[in-house]
């Protein structure tokens, strides 16, 4: 009985994580998009990632200056309020809010001896 129950929770936690993936895919490949409305990229970012890409400018000069590798989605993975999208080239990290999902890191290669390293993160 307990294994069926646990079986009936991860199902259910797993039907809500892939209720949330077209938003999520929406979100990171709009944000990718080198040609999409500099504002309306940076308004896709956490308060935090958007603080800490704008010490340097203000974010809709700093954003079209990320060195961003997109292409189709290889992956779309939610964790609760997290989630990871892999792009052809490029790995974006999302955290969702109360004014929906928003990009905590992207520009992320992944190294051998480290997870990811990140261009953009707060």
């Amino acid at each position: 009985m307990r294994r069926l129950l646990l079986g009936c929770v991860a199902l259910l936690l797993g039907g809500c994580a892939s209720a949330q993936e077209p938003a999520v895919e929406r979100v990171a490949t709009t944000f990718a998009d080198p040609a999409g409305d500099p504002a309306a990229r940076c308004d896709l970012l956490a308060p935090a990632t958007r603080a800490e890409l704008e010490e340097s400018a203000p974010c809709t000069e700093a954003i079209v200056e990320l060195p961003l590798d997109t292409g189709e989605v290889a992956s779309v993975e939610v964790w609760g309020r997290d989630a990871q999208v892999r792009l052809a080239g490029d790995t974006l990290f999302l955290t969702e809010t109360e004014s929906g999902w928003k990009v905590t890191a992207a520009a992320c290669r992944r190294h051998a001896d480290a997870p990811y390293d990140c261009e953009v993160e707060p």
